[in-house]
């Protein structure tokens, strides 16, 4: 089965008619999804290369594997039995472990399933685990963290005190970000796509995917990324587009920053 940009209409539709207020269980499903036999179309890869930075290589970047299981986590997010709409919810942070170079002629299987929901400061969070493997064997795994907002909740931003590290590059993102993104990862969040249904959730203008922003660290750091490692990070303030944002690495820190903390970013080496 190759998946590609256009597996999602039908789970986007699920997604919206999630918004409509119904009695949801306290729980997460005590279930898990699979899908085998996962094979990458070369077309599709060149797109989401050039949105985010990447090289056109044989090897699937770090990102990429998280693209191919989107449509499987739409579908297990919009389950009946899932307690949140998973519009509205905020990815707040991900770690990918990159067991070794993944060929892009590889067949992938996937298996998904959530776990750990907790209370936060700002509503409750839970995690969503992704795993691909090749003939058996793990090469690529991701924990995504999802927070549902409460009603009750302060405010949306960390406002620790943060300080500024040296940039090594700036980086202008521009508008189209948000839409380019949108169609090389079938994650067509109004909030990253449309202008209204951004101020419906409270940004001025679009905001650029949080996995856009993990992506373009990445595919500036290929070339000094070990063949095996673990990356994560954390999602702070959102990029409205268009935007000028900051970049800095060093000792396997990475940020993306502007006057205040995007995205804050650590690779270890597995």
């Amino acid at each position: 089965m190759e998946l590609g940009p256009g597996d999602t209409s039908g789970n986007t539709l699920r997604a919206v008619l999630g918004l409509i207020p119904r009695k949801r269980p306290a729980q997460l499903p005590a279930l898990g999804f699979e899908q085998a036999g996962v094979r990458v179309d070369r077309e599709h890869l060149a797109a989401y290369g050039k949105v985010c930075g990447f090289r056109l290589r044989d090897e699937l970047p770090p990102t990429y594997p998280h693209v191919l299981a989107f449509p499987l986590a739409m579908r297990f997010m919009t389950l009946p039995q899932f307690p949140f709409p998973v519009i509205g919810l905020v990815h707040i942070a991900n770690s990918i472990t990159v067991r070794g170079p993944v060929d892009a002629g590889a067949v992938l299987d996937f298996s998904l399933g959530t776990r750990d929901l907790r209370p936060h400061a700002r509503g409750t969070q839970f995690d969503l685990h992704v795993s691909a493997r090749v003939d058996g064997a793990e090469v690529w795994a991701s924990t995504s963290t999802y927070l549902s907002r409460s009603a009750q909740a302060g405010g949306r931003h960390d406002r620790t005190e943060w300080e500024a590290p040296a940039a090594t590059a700036v980086w202008r993102v521009p508008a189209r970000v948000g839409t380019d993104y949108a169609a090389v990862s079938g994650d067509r969040n109004p909030i990253h796509t449309s202008r209204v249904g951004a101020r419906l959730f409270g940004f001025p203008r679009t905001i650029a995917h949080g996995m856009w922003s993990k992506a373009r660290c990445l595919a500036a750091l290929e070339g000094r990324l070990p063949a095996a490692y673990t990356v994560d990070v954390q999602f702070k303030q959102p990029i409205v587009l268009p935007a000028t944002v900051n970049f800095a690495y060093g000792n396997g820190q990475f940020e993306i920053f502007g006057k205040r903390p995007h995205l804050a970013g650590q690779v270890t080496p597995a």
